[in-house]
């Protein structure tokens, strides 16, 4: 596998090393032994399936006393995958990366603790797996509005669909007392 730097420490792309013939393509989604060699040595809890419809966003998301390291891939489709970083005193807070993730590319993002993640789902139907190095905690989860205009994230889509808590998030400020500390 290829593992390519972002713009944000510790974000990183992961190119799976892909064996294709006439049948199809295989292909390890994850080995803990490789990924823990390439500086991922995240346990991983929790695993997740996410199917939305095109022109979806889901997030900005992130767990605040449970923080979750997240992999992720696309199963079928296609997403904008994007981590912030929100660690209070880093010196990239604020600052936004965004990967193309498809079902064709079969690239992954790896996102550690102290980000927060979203997505927006591109031209077809997508599924997305992640997993998560913390198990979902419904009453920890904290999220940013999608289109906060000092983040200024070129999301795929104009009018996207969103879910009601994802539409009432606040803006990222420093000064917020539910983000973490670096």
């Amino acid at each position: 596998m290829k593992v390519l730097e972002t713009g944000l420490l510790g974000v990183v792309v992961i190119e799976p090393r892909v064996f294709e013939d006439g049948r199809g393509f295989f292909f390890e989604s994850y080995h803990a032994e490789r990924y823990a060699a390439v500086g991922i040595g995240v346990t991983f809890v929790q695993d997740n399936h996410s199917h939305s419809i095109p022109g979806t966003i889901r997030g900005l998301h992130y767990q605040l006393r449970r923080p979750q390291a997240k992999l992720v891939r696309v199963v079928r489709g296609g997403i904008i995958d994007v981590a912030v970083d929100i660690r209070r005193g880093s010196p990239t807070f604020g600052k936004w990366v965004a990967v193309e993730l498809t079902a064709a590319n079969k690239r992954q993002l790896f996102i550690p603790a102290g980000f927060a993640h979203g997505f927006c789902v591109l031209k077809e139907p997508s599924d997305v797996e992640y997993k998560c190095s913390d198990y979902y905690a419904a009453d920890d989860q904290r999220g940013i509005i999608w289109n906060d205009p000092t983040l200024a994230i070129t999301w795929a889509v104009g009018q996207p669909h969103l879910s009601d808590k994802d539409r009432a998030y606040l803006p990222l400020t420093e000064d917020r007392n539910d983000l973490p500390v670096m």
